[in-house]
Order: structure tokens, then C-alpha cells, then sequence
């Protein structure tokens, strides 16, 4: 059976940022979560930043990509800079991921972790960017297949084709 990856926020648990969840009420995740394939997973927590904490962004609207390679960082609405959190943060993902067997996840979009298509862009203003979070970018640049929580249909079909 296929194991997904998935933000611990869609599944209920109270990581994010602000001390709450984005709890999904998708039919296709419970279906998985019922099923066991489901391996919840929260990078910000696993790198090491509390809940509640302050918001985040990655500075310019760069992308988790430019994080990566050092040429952006994370910076909290406090100025903190918070990058080697995420990238550590990333890192537990893709190790868990490939302890699992993961070769897909569905994340929390806009989210300077786990957006998939977007994140804001660095001014705290609301305003978001095209690009991925840092731990979206790392596990697609390792061959893992990365959908948002509005994309779980694409995901499910994409699951059809691995499980074939």
C-alpha cells in the first residue's frame, strides 16, 4: 500500500504557527487516513520551532528552492531568522518520507514549508508569490510527487498510476 505524506495541520493537529489546525474535511484524506496510508508530518515542529510561534515568510517571495541553495532566508514577523528550522525541518520530511516508502504528499498550501504553488511574499502584507515552501522543494527535488490540500483529487489519480 502507498503511504502519503501529509500536513499534520490537515489532519487536526494543532502545529501551525497560530496554535490551531487547517483540519481537512476532504472525503479522499479521510478515505486514506481510514485506510492507514496516511503519515502525518509538521516541519516547522520538527525543526524545531514551538506552538504557537510568529508567522513566517520567506524574504522576497524567492521560493523554498532559493532557501535551499542559500540564497533566501525565512524570516519571522519578530526579524528572527528562522531558515536552518525549515531546512531542518525539510530534511525530517524527505528522511520520513523515505522511511516510509512516500513517494507522494499532499501539503498545506502557502505555507513557507509546505506551499506547493504559492507563498506570501516576504512583506507580511498577505500578498502571495508563485513558488514552493522549503519542504516542497526539497521533496520534489527528490522525486517525490507534492500536491496542495485543494489538488487531492490530481492526487488521487497520480496514486492510481503508482499503485498500477
Amino acid at each position: 500500500m502507498e503511504r502519503i505524506l501529509i500536513s499534520a495541520c490537515l489532519m487536526g493537529r494543532k502545529v501551525r504557527y497560530d496554535g490551531g489546525a487547517k483540519t481537512s474535511s476532504d472525503a479522499l484524506l479521510a478515505g486514506w487516513r481510514e485506510e492507514g496510508r496516511l503519515v502525518p508530518f509538521c516541519p516547522e515542529v520538527a525543526g524545531g520551532l514551538p506552538v504557537p510561534r510568529p508567522a513566517a515568510e520567506i524574504e522576497g517571495g524567492l521560493g523554498g528552492a532559493a532557501v535551499l541553495d542559500g540564497t533566501a532566508r525565512v524570516l519571522a514577523t519578530d526579524g528572527a531568522d528562522v531558515t536552518a528550522a525549515f531546512v531542518a525541518g525539510a530534511r525530517g520530511a524527505l528522511a520520513v518520507a523515505r522511511s516510509q516508502g512516500v513517494r507522494m504528499a499532499v501539503l498545506k498550501e502557502g505555507s513557507p514549508s509546505c506551499g506547493v504553488l504559492t507563498v506570501y511574499d516576504g512583506s507580511f502584507s498577505g500578498r502571495r508569490a508563485p513558488g514552493q515552501g522549503v519542504t516542497t522543494a526539497l521533496l520534489e527535488s527528490h522525486g517525490i510527487r507534492v500536491f496542495a490540500e485543494d489538488q487531492v483529487a490530481e492526487a488521487a489519480d497520480y496514486l492510481r498510476t503508482l499503485e498500477a
